[in-house]
Formats: structure tokens, sequence, C-alpha cells
């Protein structure tokens, strides 16, 4: 990680026309805080000017109590971001002999609803703020997700699994961007580093469906015959003991950890004396005290013209019509504008946009369906039993955590930084996918899906942090359920390829690592490198 000085600066870290930066340059640092990633030309000079001097005051504060609670809590988004995809991966098979339906329905409804709440609570973080999403988004999962243990059907379950994901859905887009927006600049290598919770909850899902499902379900091998519910109760002590634990989570978010409103979204509101009160509380928190002053922010916009003719406008507009004119300008088009406002800027977005829709083909393609993947390659090599399935999807598991510890040092290395490591792991994740067809005994294809779950943790953190360190704050809700939402567009087409292909042989397999192969490519060909850079 690069070293830094944190002591206060005597003076505004506002910069001339002479001090612009490349986003493809070396980092600099000016006044003791990292540079950022854009310059005047990229985004507004006005807006950059403020979210620098935030970036200054969160700077000064440091890392401290209120961030490491940050780092628990959002991080239960990332936990079940990844849980539940592989949840319904986990019940496929008892579901499927106890309701007799094809599987890629299960996933098709997840999908739908993965696709809903990426777009709108990805959206409306950028409307009302991250205080809403952040502290539903787990009541959603945690109610619906035990509603759907009591399913009597499979058109129940599949309909239960697509009203839980769209509280799924809203977790990262809205997580992401919390947690970016309170760690000083010297610590955004910590967001990759939260992945580490993506892989605890493949993790903690495995270890928990193996005893349940191994040891409750019915012995079968023709779905819809001899498999009564009394018989096969695995599945759903499973999904109960997984949503008491997001219960517990938003227990947790609700009523323990206190989230303040982001200083940057506030700000990026006008609402510059709440954006400093917010900065002081934390600092409070913290136990530390902050040296930001209203005047700071307040200065900027005089120079911009802020407060000018717009300011005398609004003084003559009563306190209702203030507040209609500002609830009907939350929903305009400049949001999404403003992720494209520049050539540069445009093509970054376009590029990200691309690499999150074809890795959400390849990667539920074939993830979401390892579980049966594997259970039918075993019964090919004569160890399709429940419990050597489940046994093998908790070692994919385990091998998921060092994964991500890996990305959050390999991204701070100035040979590779976020664009080099998202491009090799990317590629190699694509490369032990489709290696992983020459298996030809059951422990050659878990080594090979053991090196895959390595790579994927490795992509995945490091997507999942580059993503939001490449929005402005005011924008980057908006951001991040563009890129989530064109994840999961594409996320529908996997069940849908799927119910007209033939999930146990390999042409699934080679789809997907080639998509992963296309998009490590891609991933070189993002404009700016985020590594040593602070976020806005």
């Amino acid at each position: 990680m690069a070293e830094h000085d944190t002591k206060k600066p005597s003076e505004s870290p506002t910069r001339g026309d002479d001090d612009k930066v490349s986003g493809l340059d070396e980092p600099t640092h000016v006044h003791g805080v990292f540079d950022s990633v854009y310059s005047e030309e990229t985004i507004d000079a006005q807006y950059l000017a403020k979210a620098r001097i935030l970036n200054e005051a969160i700077q000064d504060v440091g890392m401290g109590r209120y961030q490491w609670g940050l780092f628990i809590v959002t991080g239960f988004g990332w936990f079940a971001d990844n849980l539940w995809p592989i949840v319904t991966g986990l019940i496929l098979p008892p579901t499927v002999n106890e309701f007799n339906f094809k599987p890629p329905f299960i996933k098709l409804g997840q999908n739908v609803g993965l696709l809903v709440g990426a777009a709108f609570w990805g959206v409306g973080a950028d409307i009302w703020g991250r205080k809403i999403s952040f502290n539903i988004t787990m009541l959603i999962i945690a109610v619906f997700a035990l509603a759907a243990a009591g399913s009597p059907n499979w058109h129940a379950l599949v309909s239960f699994a697509a009203l839980w994901s769209v509280g799924v859905g809203g977790n990262l887009p809205v997580d992401s961007a919390i947690f970016l927006e309170f760690i000083p600049a010297s610590h955004q290598y910590l967001l990759t580093i939260l992945s580490i919770w993506w892989a605890f909850g493949q993790l903690i899902g495995s270890l928990v469906a193996w005893p349940l499902i191994a040891n409750f379900s019915c012995a079968t091998t023709t779905p819809g015959v001899d498999c009564p519910k009394s018989s096969n109760m695995g599945w759903r002590y499973f999904l109960i003991t997984m949503g008491a634990l997001m219960f517990l989570f938003w227990i947790l978010r609700f009523f323990v950890f206190k989230l303040y409103e982001s200083p940057k979204y506030l700000m990026g509101k006008g609402q510059n004396t709440k954006a400093v009160e917010v900065v002081h509380k934390v600092a409070e928190y913290n136990r530390t005290t902050s040296n930001l002053d209203v005047s700071d922010l307040d200065k900027v916009d005089a120079r911009g013209g802020e407060a000018g003719s717009d300011a005398e406008d609004k003084k003559d507009e009563t306190h209702a019509q203030q507040a209609i004119r500002r609830q009907l300008t939350k929903f305009d088009s400049n949001h999404v504008k403003s992720l494209f406002a520049s050539r540069k800027l445009a093509y970054s977005t376009s590029l990200l946009i691309i690499l999150w829709a074809l890795i959400g083909l390849a990667f539920p393609l074939y993830n979401s369906f390892v579980t049966y993947y594997l259970s039918t390659r075993g019964a090919d090599f004569g160890d399709g039993s429940v419990y050597i399935t489940y046994r093998n999807q908790v070692i994919l598991s385990v091998i998921g955590v060092p994964g991500a510890l890996l990305a959050g040092y390999m991204v701070e290395l100035p040979i590779l930084g976020r664009r080099g490591t998202l491009s090799i792991s990317t590629v190699l994740t694509g490369v032990f996918i489709l290696v992983s067809t020459t298996a030809r005994s059951s422990n050659a294809l878990l080594g090979w899906n053991c090196a895959y779950s390595f790579t994927s943790n490795v992509m995945y953190g490091v997507l999942y942090a580059i993503t939001p360190e490449l929005f402005p704050t005011k924008d980057r809700g908006t951001g991040n359920a563009i890129t989530a939402t064109a994840n999961r567009i594409f996320g529908i087409m996997a069940p849908i390829i799927a119910l007209y292909a033939d999930l146990t042989s390999s042409v699934p397999i080679f789809i997907a690592g080639a998509i992963f192969l296309v998009a490590g490519v891609i991933a070189l060909l993002l404009p700016f490198e985020s590594r040593g850079r602070a976020s806005l």
C-alpha cells in the first residue's frame, strides 16, 4: 500500500489547471491526501474541489471505530450477495426431487428478483440516500427466506426466491457506496478485502447445508417419486437457518450500529452543513476531532456561483414550494447523464457495464449449477452421493477465503493495480473452467473447481471495489445500479440457456470459460487506474 501523510494540511486542497491529473498517470499526493481518479476535464470542477475537501477531512479523521464497524455491517451485504445465489444451488437437488420441476426455473425467478433489487435500491440510494436502502434490504431477505421454507410447491418456492432476491440485489450497490464514502483514501484497499465476507457467505452456507441436506433429504433418484415433505425437510431447515441469520444481521444493522448518511452524498445534494455535521460525528465516534468547517465548502460554492442568482430565486419560494421542487428534481436523468459527461468517463462507464454483463452471464451459467453439475458428474465417476456433493461444495467454499485476502494485496502492487489484478484473475477463472472439462476423475474435477473458486473470488473482490471507485459519489448509487442491472439482465439469460441445454454436458462450461477470457481482456482497456487515488 502506498505511504501517505495523514497530518492536517493548512490550506484547502483545491487546485489550478496546471495541476490536473490524467487518469493514467502515476498517483500523486496533494496536501497529504491521495489524488483523485478524475481531473477537472473529466468531472465538474466545483464538485471535484468539494470532494477533495471532504476526502482530506475523512483522511484526517482516520480509520477508526466507526469505519471498522462499517467493515462488519456492510460486510453483511457481501455475505448475503454470495450466500443466496449459492442457496438456490444448494437446495436444487432436494427441491427437484420433491417438486419435480425443471431446475433452471428457480434460478430464473431468483435472477429476476436480483435485477429488480439492483435497479431499484441502487438508483434509490442516489435519490433518497443510503440509509433507507441499507436498513431495509436485509429484512426483506429474512422475511421471504423464512416464508420460502414453508413452500407447498415449486411455484411458491420460485416466487419466494424472486422476492428474497429483491433484497439481495440491493445490498452491494448500496453497501459498497456507503463503505467507500466513509473510509480514508489510505484504506480504500479494504473495499477489496471486504470480499472476504463474500467468501464467508459461500462457506457458511455450504457448511450449514452439508449436514442438514445430507441427513434430512429423501434418497430418491427419480424426481417426484417417493419424496414426501416429511422425509425431505433438510432444505427447509436450511432456509430457516439462513433466514434467521439474515434477521440477526438486520437487527445488528438497524438497532446496534448507527449509520450516518454519507457526507459526500449530502454534499452532492448541496447540504454542506449536514455533511460537515456527519464528519464531526464520525470524528467523535472515533474519539478524535476534525477541523472541517462548513465555510470550507461554502467558499467553493460561492466561487462556483451557487450562491448567486439561483439562490436569490429560491429565497422567494415558500418552504412548501422548495420541498416540492426538491422532490421533483430528484427524479431527473442527471445521475445517468453525469456518468457519461465526458468522452473518457463515458468510455469507462461503458466498459464497466460490459464487464458486469459478461460476468453476469458466465458466472451463473456455471456456478449457479455447480452443485447439480458435480452431482451428475460425480455419479458418472461412481461417487455422486449427497454427502460427497456437499462435502465438495464446502471445500470449494474454503478455497475462496484466501482468494479475497490475496486480492487485497495484489490491487496495491504498482505493477498490477486494480486493472491488472482484475484482468489476470478473470482470465485465469476462464482457463480453469475450460480445463475442468478434461477431468477424468472426481478428484481431478474437484481440483480444477478449487482453482476456479480461488481465482473467481479474487476477480469479484477487485470488481466489487473498482466499480464504485470509478463513479463519483453523487452518481455512485446509480452507476452501481446500472452495472448491477446489466449483470442481472445477463444473469437471467443463464437459466434460459440452461432450459434448452444439457447441464450434464460440457457445453455450458465452454461458453462460460470463453466469456471470462473475453472479459479479462476488456478489463485491461479501462481508462482509469484507481490504485493510490481517493474516490470521489
